[in-house]
């Protein structure tokens, strides 16, 4: 089983739109990780986003390469959530997850699932392979 976490793409700011969507710099970001992680051979089962708009964009440029993924929002990927909320969630999981959240959760959880993990990229993912309850750094892309 793997886990894909995704730090969300570039947003535009607040003063610029409340709802944070994408800016043209985070769509092709998030087109780019995607393509990335495709090309790496990733098909997604699963991408689960917060709901927050820029998170969503983000999750959809994923699920333009993995069509058949089961596409959802989900509790504990919020910036604030914390990361045993969605750790539970994965451990219950057999399938290929990615997950597209905001900082400091989506770091947080990465370093729950691997304590090694020293940083996340702003923007970035990586993957982790799971045996077991052990999960181990396998992708990043930044």
């Amino acid at each position: 089983m793997k886990a894909i976490l995704v730090h969300h793409a570039e947003a535009v700011g607040p003063d610029v739109d409340p709802q944070r969507p994408l800016s043209a710099r985070g769509r092709e970001q998030a087109q780019r990780l995607a393509d990335a992680l495709l090309a790496s051979g990733v098909v997604p089962a699963a991408i689960w986003h917060s709901g927050k708009l820029r998170s969503r964009q983000t999750a959809e440029a994923f699920l333009r390469r993995s069509p058949f993924a089961d596409f959802r929002m989900v509790r504990g990927l919020r910036p604030e959530d914390p990361p045993v909320w969605i750790r539970g969630d994965l451990l219950a999981e057999s399938r290929d997850i990615l997950l597209v959240g905001h900082m400091p959760q989506i770091a947080a959880l990465a370093h729950s699932l691997a304590p090694g993990v020293m940083t996340f990229p702003l923007h970035g993912l990586v993957g982790f392979d799971r045996d077991g309850d052990a999960w181990t750094e396998s992708v990043r892309f930044e």
